[in-house]
């Protein structure tokens, strides 16, 4: 019998199922709560489970399937885990603190084809999706960890900006979220949830429809499509414009903040007139949208790259301020473990590969 991952199931779905295979519907619930509460890695150890329940899921279904291929732990506390999938391939997944709590960043497929001319994870082709399942076993991978650490403390906060576009792998973003704020298990608030795009359009109308109560964030990272195509090629098929009408029907539709992720890149899109188009831009929506400045992180294959030097990025952070844009520059996790916003996709991933070659 080919078993599957129980973490692709949500609390309706394992409910149904139970039914369906001859269990009491009031079974889910315990099976619930030992996954997700209790940490449990097999069904047979699930205390206070019916024998046969516990026996028929043992069947259908399996608990682990993501195996720790090794973990960095950089000088900051952030830990990038790199994960071998039951199919061989590896993804990665980082832990970080802050001063608010512990945030996870998960990845949502194997290797990416958006292709961002700045960034370590296109560098892989995308070559599948993960399941919802392989995307929550992240976060509980990474809260095993801390509960090996024996401190009481719990993941708080998620960020869906891993390898891959989360809305190119939208139905199992949909469940993952699903799983992950359910209120029997980790029970993570939607509000502690961002979920970054690229800006594909259709999707975020899909997600604006679909209310699922979590944060959005857009990488942006140029105020004009010339610039904005050079370093993103998906501006070709998506111009700004087609871009900004589908975060305005998000805006108006929810009524939430966005974020605007902007990665600054030294002489290319880090000057004060680009600033100023930015305000431009975002023009009557700024009570509506954060800019969220990203300092440029080093990978080895995008040379044409340097940082903005610090005081640069002051001058554009002061720019947009005078310009009435709410605007903030993201603190830094990892970049001594390539673990930093646009490097993950890991040097051992790239080494295995061409080793397999």
């Amino acid at each position: 019998m080919n078993r599957t991952s129980v973490y692709d199931m949500t609390y309706e779905g394992l409910t149904e199922w139970l039914v369906e295979h001859g269990q009491k519907k009031s079974r889910a619930q315990l099976v619930w709560e030992r996954l997700y509460r209790d940490r449990a890695t097999d069904f047979a150890g699930m205390s206070g489970g019916n024998p046969e329940c516990l026996r028929v899921l043992g069947e259908h279904f399996y608990i682990d399937s993501l195996s720790e291929h090794s973990r960095q732990e950089s000088a900051d506390g952030t830990v990038k885990f790199l994960f071998r999938l039951k199919d061989g391939n590896l993804i990665e997944t980082v832990l970080m603190r802050h001063k608010f709590g512990l945030s996870v960043c998960v990845t949502t497929q194997v290797g990416c084809n958006i292709g961002c001319s700045f960034c370590a994870s296109g560098l892989i082709k995308k070559s599948r999706d993960l399941s919802s399942g392989e995307i929550v076993e992240q976060v509980m991978k990474a809260q095993r960890y801390l509960d090996g650490a024996g401190k009481g403390e719990a993941v708080s906060h998620l960020v869906v900006m891993g390898i891959g576009e989360p809305f190119d792998n939208y139905g199992n973003l949909v469940k993952f979220l699903d799983v992950i704020k359910h209120q029997k298990g980790l029970a993570i608030a939607g509000r502690h949830i961002t979920v970054s795009t690229s800006g594909l359009a259709d999707k975020i109308y899909r997600f604006t429809d679909d209310d699922l109560k979590v944060n959005l964030a857009i990488s942006l990272h140029a105020p004009n499509d010339e610039l904005r195509t050079q370093i993103m090629k998906i501006n070709k098929a998506i111009p700004i414009a087609k871009l900004m009408q589908a975060i305005d029907y998000y805006l108006s539709k929810t009524k939430r903040r966005i974020t605007l992720e902007y990665i600054l890149l030294k002489d290319v899109n880090d000057q004060r007139e680009h600033a100023l188009e930015l305000a431009e831009l975002i023009g009557e929506r700024r009570s509506a949208v954060n800019v969220n400045l990203i300092p440029y992180n080093p990978v080895d294959e995008h040379s044409q790259y340097q940082r903005t030097l610090r005081d640069k990025v002051s001058e554009f952070y002061d720019t947009l301020k005078k310009q009435g844009v709410s605007c903030s520059v993201r603190l830094e996790h990892g970049a001594d473990i390539d673990a930093a916003c646009g490097q993950l996709r890991s040097k051992q991933i790239k080494s295995e590969k061409v080793a397999q070659a």
